[in-house]
């Protein structure tokens, strides 16, 4: 059985490599949580949206004023949702494209 001197094998890694490659993988996980974390952001800030859509109906029951922006309001907080899952999918197929070239 011929083996190619030039090839590297597991026994050949310098713990250089090892390191190198144990921060990139812990530079992926911390990549993933940092997406988790801007989803949950965006989760947050339109349910505040949703919120302040509320009082405003709650409290300024009469103004037409006010029901109109509670409505704008409203429809930002949903557009920020959706902004949130598409770009938390759009990363995380990028991640695992990223994963699979490895």
């Amino acid at each position: 059985m011929s083996r190619n001197k030039n090839a590297p094998n597991e026994n050949s890694l310098s713990p250089s490599d090892l390191f190198a490659m144990e921060s990139t993988l812990l530079a992926m996980e911390r990549t993933k949580l940092a997406i988790d974390r801007t989803l949950l952001a965006y989760i947050r800030t339109s349910l505040t949206f949703f919120a302040a859509a509320a009082a405003l109906i709650e409290l300024f029951d009469k103004s037409i004023k006010f029901k109109i922006t509670a409505y704008i309001t409203i429809f930002l907080g949903a557009i920020l949702l959706l902004i949130g899952f598409y770009n938390y999918y759009r990363s995380k197929k990028s991640i695992k494209t990223i994963q699979l070239f490895k």
